[in-house]
């Protein structure tokens, strides 16, 4: 698993390299977070595992002070999620998370990446069986079992857990996420980690041609300029 979820991370990171929009698709999220579960990080613990996760990525405070402010209003857009499922490139599979004020657009915009790329667009529910809606957290550390025992002690349903060059990495339901961080957090202190978010990993992963990759790159590069688009996640191993 931890496999799968370090190919997807490094072929992402090729295609997130502008600041603009990382900053705009946080802000966005933030707001909706914030909108919706209470403006205070203390008080809603999606909206404070986001603020860290915006910082980690470098957003800048002010970009996240903003989107908190734009909740507080209580106006403005009203975002809402859509989830897009199909084939892309190599016959690899795609789950696209969105943010969208008009799905009737966001649709349109989606699908046009895979028509122009020569892939398709599935149905709700065609590849997401195929992949494991899981927490993950990545942190520095190297026992294993003193991690493992403090989850079990929590009851977290943990699926998977790795331990490689100093570093450990858990993977569990995306359900046990707050348990799970909080658990950690409590047997080991106070913990930066390098990962901890809420992901679609493929439970197999498929690989891409070199005939295949330039239009793969195409494909993820179309998505990823869209402003709707929020996370892409693939079963390309690269």
């Amino acid at each position: 698993m931890g496999r799968a979820y370090q190919n997807r991370k490094e072929s992402m990171a090729k295609t997130s390299d502008n600041k603009a929009k990382v900053y705009s698709k946080y802000g966005r999220e933030i707001y909706v977070c914030a909108k919706a579960g209470g403006l205070d990080p203390d008080g809603n613990l999606a909206l404070r595992g986001l603020i860290e996760r915006a910082k980690k990525d470098q957003v800048p405070s002010h970009v996240i002070d903003k989107a908190i402010d734009k909740a507080k209003g209580g106006g403005g857009e009203d975002f809402s999620p859509a989830r897009y499922e199909g084939f892309g490139p190599g016959n690899c599979m795609v789950i696209i998370d969105c943010l969208t004020d008009n799905p009737n657009r966001t649709f349109g915009d989606v699908r046009n990446c895979f028509t122009k790329t020569k892939c398709k667009i599935g149905t709700s529910g065609s590849v997401a069986h195929m992949f494991d809606h899981s927490a993950i957290l990545v942190f520095k550390g190297d026992d294993e079992e003193a991690a493992l025992e403090a989850l079990m002690m929590a009851d977290v349903d943990v699926t998977d857990i790795e331990s490689e060059e100093g570093t450990i990495s858990v993977f569990a339901p995306h359900t046990d996420y707050f348990k799970a961080k909080t658990a950690l957090t409590d047997a080991f202190g106070e913990i930066d980690f390098d990962v901890a978010e809420i992901q679609f990993i493929p439970q197999n992963t498929a690989p891409v041609s070199e005939e295949d990759l330039p239009m793969f790159e195409k494909f993820i590069n179309m998505l990823n300029d869209l402003d709707d688009v929020q996370n892409i996640y693939h079963s390309a191993e690269l």
